[in-house]
């Protein structure tokens, strides 16, 4: 199918959707729950989703035409999980974008608490952001050899302590339509 999409000035793949769960919450906050367009129409096409909202903007075929969606819902509700993936950015999130030695909030890494060497896992447990400049002072020494020691004890964090460090750290696109499903969870408030 030949599809065009009108635009005025915007590129296509700027049209994000927002991806709610069959309870109205987003199926993830960090990173935020988005599907391409393409996605958004394909799943609305396969019957697994319903619009909630759209852009001013359409797709046109030869045989139809249809708004972008800016917010679905899924049809089938989704178990959210509790315990969030172990990667690089829930760490950082879960230690607020900052070094756990110094507080700078640049240049971040993965920083061992015990070194891999020295038989140190890649755990929540044992891992934490450090700036470089730390991290290489640091080096392939333990705490106590280095003489430093992070602000806060490496743990596992719930999906609700992330949602509660990543309002601090806002995406940089949010669209007018979503602002009604973002952030209004009760249960994430302090």
């Amino acid at each position: 199918m030949n599809v065009h999409v009108s635009h005025h000035g915007h590129p296509a793949s700027g049209f994000p959707a927002l991806v709610l769960n069959a309870d109205f919450r987003p199926l993830s906050y960090y990173p935020l729950s988005l599907w391409s367009w393409q996605d958004a129409i394909k799943a609305v096409f396969l019957d697994r989703v319903n619009i909630v909202a759209n852009y001013d903007h359409a797709v046109r075929s030869p045989s139809f035409e249809m708004l972008l969606p800016s917010v679905v819902s899924l049809k089938s509700f989704v178990k959210p999980t509790t315990h969030p993936a172990f990667t690089r950015f829930n760490v950082f999130l879960r230690d607020k974008f900052s070094c756990q030695y110094c507080g700078d909030g640049s240049d971040l890494t993965f920083d061992h608490i015990i070194p891999r060497s020295k038989g140190g896992q890649t755990t929540w447990e044992n891992v934490v952001a450090a700036c470089s400049p730390c991290n290489l002072r640091k080096g392939n020494m333990t705490p106590q050899q280095a003489h430093m020691f992070p602000t806060q004890a490496p743990y596992q964090p719930t999906v609700h302590q992330l949602h509660r460090n990543g309002r601090l750290f806002p995406p940089n696109y949010l669209h007018d339509s979503w602002m009604d499903y973002l952030y209004w969870d009760t249960e994430l408030d302090p």
